[in-house]
């Protein structure tokens, strides 16, 4: 699977962990940065990966930040995107079957090594049950395209 992967200083060394686990598995990582524990602003490296999962360059994304959920909000500013911070296998597992989600945000303050690999493995391996779910995710999108439109009118 192709998967790209972002994190700002607070995720470098999960995301580093995390990558090359990855690439041991077989899977064509993207690695988008931050290759430092230096200081950058989260918001720039969720934008990357979620503009490469929306435009179909990758089929998932990783996040990591201090606590995940500041790249959770600024990747799902990106349309297309449903971005999922990971807190337990179980709700990643959820995440997946009912709300697709295309993006695992993780906190790594919060989450430890193997429950970060146990999150991503699941991420990556669980699919969309679709059904009732699938009507949900429609209107998600439909709320997109409207607030699309509206920014549209609001612009003339």
């Amino acid at each position: 699977m192709k998967i790209a992967i972002g994190a700002d200083h607070a995720g470098f060394a999960l995301k580093q962990t995390l990558a090359e686990r990855l690439r041991h598995q077989g899977h064509q990582v993207e690695d988008l940065g931050t290759n430092t524990t230096e200081s950058v602003d989260y918001p720039d490296l969720a934008a990357a990966v979620a503009h490469m999962v929306a435009d179909g360059k990758v089929e998932k994304g990783i996040l990591v930040c201090s606590s995940g959920v500041g790249m959770s909000i600024a990747a799902n500013k990106i349309h297309g995107i449903r971005a999922a911070l990971g807190v337990s296998v179980e709700e990643v597992d959820v995440v997946r079957r009912h709300n697709d989600a295309n993006i695992l945000t993780l906190g790594a303050r919060f989450t430890s090594e193997p429950l970060a690999e146990a999150m991503v493995d699941k991420f990556l391996t669980t699919g969309f049950d679709a059904g009732r779910h699938e009507r949900r995710i429609h209107k998600i999108n439909a709320i997109e395209a409207s607030e699309d439109l509206h920014q549209l009118g609001s612009d003339a």
